[in-house]
């Protein structure tokens, strides 16, 4: 086991090609298996974890193999991030989440650092940005949504806000609280278990 498997990765996490910017900030275990890093990122952007998803370096892919495809995706519950980060020596790494819309995120990491004593991980530091709703075809449709649930004049107006069922969507506002709560969740589950004497 590496010496540094206990230590914690803090990384910035960018969803691409959406105005105005959707970033996330958080630490998370640098041993963390990466489905359980899709989770992480599917509760810090408020993802319904509804589609697919793959992570990405170069030609090297970590997701859910289909076998009946022959894919040559990397089982993601078989690799921690240390491992992926040890294999490729990358800095950054690419999220995909949902094949249909392609909602693309940069992962980059910042620094790698003992943890705070006592402290639980994942957490996150900063959220900026609310993240688009599901199902909305991705970026170009995300600025057609907003284009039009802003304007009580555009034609696509009222279907929009009945999709939504919303009065409102402030791009800019986030539920921090929410993140935390569900973050806190996985720390506690994920909490590693004390060593017998």
């Amino acid at each position: 086991m590496s010496p540094t498997s206990h230590f914690v990765a803090t990384l910035t996490v960018i969803l691409e090609d959406v105005e105005p910017q959707v970033r996330r900030k958080l630490i998370v275990p640098l041993n963390l298996r990466m489905d359980r890093l899709h989770r992480v990122l599917q509760v810090a952007f408020g993802w319904t974890d509804s589609h697919l998803y793959e992570f990405r370096y170069q030609e090297i892919e970590w997701g859910v193999p289909d076998h009946d495809f022959g894919s040559d995706i990397r089982d993601a519950s078989k690799a921690t991030l240390l491992r992926v980060l040890e294999e490729t020596n990358a800095r950054a790494i690419t999220y995909l989440y949902d094949f249909g819309d392609g909602w693309e995120h940069t992962i980059r990491i910042n620094h790698i650092s003992e943890p705070e004593a006592g402290a639980l991980y994942p957490q996150l530091i900063l959220a900026e940005g609310r993240t688009p709703p599901e199902d909305v075809g991705g970026p170009p449709g995300y600025e057609h949504f907003l284009e039009a649930i802003n304007d009580p004049s555009h034609d696509d107006h009222a279907e929009m806000r009945e999709w939504y069922l919303a009065e409102g969507f402030d791009p800019r506002q986030v539920d921090q609280e929410a993140i935390q709560a569900g973050l806190k969740r996985y720390a506690r589950q994920w909490k590693p278990k004390a060593k017998a004497k």
